[in-house]
């Protein structure tokens, strides 16, 4: 894979910073180019396929329902018996229930007892719900408003034989499985895991559960992004800790990279004197990008290394989870072959405050989402914002997303939200 190169991004003169940090959108724009999705597959028992990417179209060899059937209890009867005399009483001859059909034709006059699924008899053409009917030693009553085919679940409705069920590149949820399961399909083909290696760098980082000298810190990151990780269905390798010397990064980031195909650091893509990542990436690989014009996670790499794509995301905790939900989730999901649900949908609330913001980037702020005292939803930023506070992210259930180009925010002003649900 070349990665596309970034000077059509430097030119956008919207976008463009003196500091050559690339806007959100160049770098998303970046990284969707560079994105290919794998081609191996699985062959998988419908049970396994949770949360798998389907390869190929499922076409539905059956038509669903495959007969007329009741949409709800009452009495199934024809139409056309009481479109002239309302009040006509039904004579009912049998009873329809899910599985066990009417085995005869309606006749003029006659009506049959029906329950939510069964199929609808032979003649009849609409269904009375139970509420509404009446029932006395006359017959079977029904309104008279109702019409021809109310209540009925028409054949192939909901699929038609032939038609695609699910189509190639959709991430199988628990609705698209029942869906599948409902046209008779026992198995599917489904891309391969996709392979993710990621480690983090520091020799101030330990591992929970050791002793903690004086100034070092706990490794947060590696823990935030195995969560992360698994609740998109990765493969995962995890490489621990690599210290801040070249060596040790240069041999982590080849074993990272013959193992997987998408290669995750975090740390070490600052300025600072003790980062040797972008030195091995330049080595190893290639770099389409190193700052980003965001707030925060503005030191953010990616590029690639070997045969996998690279993304060296920032060091402080609040940063990582930032980034990976704007950049590397996606990339993640379209490399898996994921082909729609890719980008999270923004959803307008009110401000519930004022929010101070400096036009030239995009900035994400934690955020709550709740309704005031008059009821009204609105969001307000967590009480901490700094981009190692990662007990914020845990208050908050929102990012609130600010634009490039968007200067202060007053109170009950529209802005973007990004819920947490199904994101974190």
């Amino acid at each position: 894979m070349t990665l596309p190169s970034s000077e059509p991004a430097a030119r956008a003169p919207a976008e463009a910073r003196a500091d050559g940090a690339l806007s959100v959108a160049d770098a998303l724009h970046l990284i969707r180019a560079a994105v290919a999705p794998v081609t191996d597959t699985d062959a998988l028992p419908l049970a396994a396929a949770l949360d798998r990417v389907l390869a190929e179209d499922v076409a539905s060899p059956i038509d669903v329902p495959p007969r007329p059937c009741a949409a709800m209890d009452g009495w199934a009867f024809r139409h056309a018996d009481v479109a002239t005399d309302p009040a006509r009483a039904l004579r009912q001859v049998g009873a329809a229930f899910a599985g066990h059909p009417f085995g005869g034709t309606l006749h003029a006059g006659q009506c049959v007892r029906v329950m939510t699924g069964a199929v609808v008899p032979a003649g009849a053409d609409c269904v009375a719900m139970q509420e509404v009917v009446r029932v006395d030693d006359a017959g079977v009553h029904v309104p008279a408003d109702l019409v021809p085919g109310q209540n009925v679940r028409r054949r192939g409705e909901d699929l038609a034989r032939g038609e695609v069920c699910v189509a190639a590149g959709t991430l199988l949820r628990p609705a698209h499985l029942g869906l599948l399961a409902s046209i008779g399909c026992a198995d599917v083909h489904a891309h391969r895991r996709l392979r993710v290696a990621f480690f983090s760098t520091g020799d101030e980082l330990v591992e929970p559960g050791a002793p903690l000298p004086d100034g070092a810190a706990y490794d947060a990151n590696r823990y935030s992004l195995r969560g992360l990780l698994q609740r998109l269905g990765c493969e995962l390798h995890d490489l621990g800790l690599v210290r801040d010397d070249p060596a040790s990064l240069q041999a982590a980031m080849a074993t990272a990279a013959a193992q997987a195909d998408v290669v995750l650091t975090s740390g070490g893509v600052s300025v600072g004197e003790a980062d040797y990542t972008r030195r091995v990436l330049a080595e190893l690989g290639e770099v389409a990008f190193w700052k980003i014009a965001m707030r925060p996670g503005r030191p953010l790499a990616f590029g690639r290394v070997g045969g996998a794509l690279f993304f060296g995301l920032p060091g402080n905790p609040v940063a990582v989870m930032v980034a990976f939900q704007q950049f590397v989730r996606e990339a993640i999901l379209r490399t898996a072959g994921v082909r729609n649900e890719v980008e999270l949908p923004l959803l307008p609330l009110p401000a519930a405050c004022t929010i101070r913001k400096k036009p030239g980037r995009t900035e994400y702020v934690r955020g709550v989402v709740a309704r005031d005292d008059n009821g009204m939803v609105r969001v307000r930023p967590t009480a901490g914002q700094g981009a190692a506070m990662l007990r914020s992210m845990t208050q908050a259930n929102c990012l609130i997303v600010l634009a490039h180009a968007r200067g202060d925010v007053a109170a009950g002003e529209p802005v973007d939200v990004l819920l947490f649900e199904g994101m974190v």
